[in-house]
């Protein structure tokens, strides 16, 4: 049950980092950050994702002279709660709400922003289906999806000619079920073929029996359609049974910095991952992350947290482009700009909004540094593969977007 106390306990951080410029006379542009503050994934988002929406509010604040106001809250991955908190802010005025960590919340609150006609931001979800079957004209979807990690990876693989035969190990669930079978109808379509797969339940301790499946199916690729623990444990495992000194390659489809930084490149080295964004990319990644490592005790962003920066900043270009006061009336109104706006920051490459909501940009094949090659704490990966948005992305006609137009597809 949700009840007031329950909204007001996820809503903690609500007071504690309001970040309001100084011109109070202008109309207040409210953003709502929701996340997963306390669980399993906060350490995805969290801190990291709050510093790097700040970070977005000074910049364009001082440049744009707009009054914004950051609130956080911490949607304890219950759609029920993370649904009332969206609910109650909207009631108040808020315009955007960002982030989010969880599909079924992010889902829930899409209707939710459609019906007020105001902005969501979702960074740091999974689900391709937002700028697919439950597009709006109130959303833009940033950084990644399952349908890009699958499409990234299979294509990234197979053009660089190690990559024609798979092996999944997935998680038992829809989340890993989706993953494997969008990576695979990719490795397929490229003239590769799937030699097996195991499906694991959450919470497998003991990985084995599927890392030996693995190991004889003599597959080029292991791909791990798996997250959280059961990730961290499978990789452990498979560094155990030596399976890359076999000659096989392991394939993260969903893998984030953190991880990486808490397994060791003794057990990660050689992993191959896809990423719309490294910290250690170019200079303008690195120029970006040194602005916001002072706020994050040195750990630079990853992935999710980088959209954080990249989604306020285009919005808030926008909103400056439209003009404050319209951008309160309509949320369909800034989104519309949005679109038609070059996405121009120190995050994301060659990237823009499609028609459906959907942020596409250039995608990066990694693969994870072994312990002679990294060269400081936070140096883990080098760049194997640079994948165009048409190579990386699904297609527009593969969503079922009803706001796409057919001539446009």
């Amino acid at each position: 049950m949700v009840n007031r106390r329950t909204i007001l306990t996820g809503m903690s951080a609500f007071a504690l980092a309001p970040m309001i410029a100084k011109a109070q006379s202008k109309p207040l542009i409210r953003i709502g950050m929701l996340q997963d503050a306390s669980g399993p994934y906060s350490y995805l988002g969290g801190t990291g994702s709050i510093a790097c929406a700040r970070q977005a509010i000074a910049e364009m604040s001082g440049l744009h002279g707009l009054n914004v106001e950051l609130i956080t809250a911490d949607h304890q991955n219950k759609p029920d709660i993370g649904a009332a908190i969206a609910r109650q802010w909207l009631d108040q005025g808020v315009d955007v709400l960002m982030e989010f960590n969880n599909s079924a919340i992010a889902l829930a609150v899409n209707n939710l922003v459609r019906e007020r006609d105001k902005v969501m931001l979702a960074n740091n979800v999974g689900s391709a289906s937002l700028s697919g079957k439950e597009c709006t004209p109130n959303m833009t979807h940033w950084t990644f999806d399952t349908a890009m990690l699958a499409t990234s990876m299979g294509n990234g693989m197979i053009e660089k000619g190690n990559g024609d035969s798979w092996f999944f190990i997935r998680a038992d669930y829809v989340f890993g079920k989706a993953l494997r079978d969008d990576t695979a109808a990719v490795v397929i379509a490229k003239g590769g073929k799937v030699v097996g797969e195991v499906a694991v339940p959450v919470g497998t301790t003991d990985f084995a029996s599927a890392l030996l499946q693995a190991q004889s199916s003599g597959a080029k690729v292991v791909a791990l359609a798996l997250a959280g623990n059961d990730l961290l444990n499978c990789l452990k495992q498979a560094n155990e049974f030596g399976l890359t000194k076999g000659g096989q390659r392991m394939a993260a489809l969903i893998i984030y910095l953190q991880d990486i930084k808490a397994l060791g490149l003794p057990v990660t080295k050689g992993l191959v991952l896809t990423e719309s964004f490294y910290w250690d990319l170019s200079d303008k990644s690195r120029a970006f992350s040194k602005r916001i490592t002072p706020q994050t005790k040195g750990v630079p962003p990853n992935m999710g947290q980088a959209g954080a920066y990249s989604s306020v900043t285009h919005y808030l270009k926008a909103v400056a482009a439209v003009g404050a006061v319209e951008a309160k009336r309509s949320g369909r109104a800034v989104v519309a700009r949005m679109k038609q706006l070059p996405i121009s920051d120190d995050v994301l490459t060659n990237a823009r909004i499609r028609e459906d909501g959907r942020v596409v940009s250039d995608v990066y094949l990694f693969e994870v540094k072994s312990p002679e090659e990294s060269k400081g704490e936070w140096d883990l990966y080098k760049i194997k593969r640079k994948l165009g948005p048409e190579q990386a992305w699904r297609p527009m006609s593969a969503g079922s977007c009803p706001l796409v137009k057919p001539g446009n597809i």
